[in-house]
């Protein structure tokens, strides 16, 4: 089958490339001339596991493509894929702009029957709103609207895409049905369903799975939060509540609070249209209010440790982006939690395994970026832990403890152990243990 693939952000060129790793022939079309130009050179401009292995492949075998012209692009494809950005605005609403443009710009160009398919996270009735911008220049009879949300997780994308959990299509017509359960149906040949909905249902489907997983998150922030008040220890309260079956044991991880392209933004975007709706979303507004506060309690801890003056000392920062296996650093708590450290007048020296490139671009020299995670913790004060990658879980802590100025350690994942580190002679302190 041929497929076009409008946008190469992390939906779009993950879904492009294991489409065609799968035997369809993928176009992707990205407004980006410089982008596009490296990416046929064959640079991957993501950090996402196993991705560059599958892009590689399927450039080299002619199944994927790139290209800044559109027309070029949908002209034999049998489904169009619209993956663009939906950034929130001012109001926290999903920006649809980059959707409808592209929406009108299809219109002109469109001359066979073609399947258009919001993959991008959308508010509910966009679906409505592409086909009303379609309809001004198209026959009704040339297209067809579909919602497919994704359910990809930074960091097993290319696993979540292979093997989805289920997939989802909004869309009232038949023939678009058909097409896509063909696309899909080497996907889930285990047994895992597509299901198919109204459209509406579909985009609110997406919303609805985002925000009740940030809720978790926040919850059990709050519930670390309490526990060391209360002398308890989270991580068997997780253990305790994640081995009922009614709960199950994902998204129970306390830390420093959820970040990325996903919560944030579609939780605002959630919430908004609630708003607009003239309905009072009150469990949303608190799952953000705690987010917020959340990623500010490791940089607390630090600044009480230091009786709330930091002029001369040096933190190290481990991990940057906002979770493990990601260059992504949109709404990371390393950000919050380095800012705040440098206006208490901190030094700070940082290392993350694949996101210093794009914090460089924020803080520049104000922040020293180390080569490894032992250069970034030379003659510190005191080490803070943001990303749990790999790397950090075992450590040489005899090294750390030689390099260090003083033994230190605030944990914003709970990586190790309380009293295994405590015995080794660090002060360490983590979130609700």
């Amino acid at each position: 089958m041929k497929i076009a693939v409008i946008g190469t952000g992390y939906v779009g060129l993950v879904s492009g490339t294991c489409f065609a790793e799968s035997g369809n022939y993928v176009t992707c079309v990205d407004i980006d001339a410089a982008k596009v130009e490296k990416m046929k050179n064959g640079y991957v401009p993501i950090y996402e596991p196993g991705l560059e292995i599958l892009f590689e492949r399927n450039t080299r075998q002619g199944r994927l493509h790139f290209t800044t012209d559109l027309a070029e692009g949908i002209k034999e494809a049998k489904i169009i894929f619209l993956a663009l950005p939906t950034p929130p605005g001012e109001d926290g609403s999903a920006d649809l702009s980059f959707v409808l443009k592209v929406a009108k710009d299809l219109s002109s160009i469109i001359t066979d029957y073609k399947v258009i398919v919001d993959k991008s996270t959308v508010p509910v009735g966009t679906a409505e709103k592409v086909k009303e911008v379609l309809l001004e220049k198209l026959d009704h009879e040339l297209f067809d609207v579909v919602s497919n949300p994704e359910f990809l997780r930074e960091g097993v994308a290319v696993d979540d895409f292979m093997k989805p959990d289920r997939v989802v299509v909004g869309t009232s017509s038949e023939k678009a049905k058909k097409v896509i359960n063909a696309l899909y149906e080497p996907f889930v040949r285990q047994g895992n369903p597509i299901i198919f909905m109204d459209e509406r249902s579909a985009e609110m489907t997406k919303y609805a799975a985002n925000a009740y997983l940030a809720t978790r998150i926040s919850f059990m922030n709050e519930i670390a939060n309490l526990c060391e008040r209360l002398g308890a220890d989270v991580d068997m309260v997780r253990k305790g509540i994640g081995s009922d079956s009614r709960i199950g044991k994902r998204f129970l991880f306390p830390g420093v609070g959820y970040g990325g392209s996903c919560f944030p933004k579609d939780v605002q975007a959630l919430a908004k249209s609630a708003q607009d709706n003239r309905y009072d979303f009150k469990i949303l507004k608190a799952v953000m209010h705690v987010n917020d506060l959340q990623k500010e309690i490791l940089s607390d801890k630090i600044i009480r440790y230091f009786d709330g003056d930091l002029t001369g000392k040096t933190i190290g920062v481990w991990g940057l982006a906002f979770k493990p296996n990601t260059d992504d650093i949109r709404e990371a708590p390393a950000l919050t939690i380095i800012s705040r450290l440098l206006h208490k007048g901190a030094k700070v020296k940082a290392y993350d395994p694949e996101a210093m490139e794009n914090v460089i671009q924020i803080f520049g020299d104000q922040v020293e970026f180390c080569t490894d995670e032992y250069k970034a913790i030379e003659g510190v004060d005191a080490l803070a832990i943001i990303t749990e990658w790999n790397v950090f879980r075992t450590p040489d802590f005899n090294a750390m403890k030689s390099i260090m100025n003083a033994p230190v350690i605030f944990d914003g994942r709970n990586v190790y152990d309380v009293d295994e580190t405590k015995a080794m002679g660090f002060y360490y302190d983590s979130i609700g243990r």
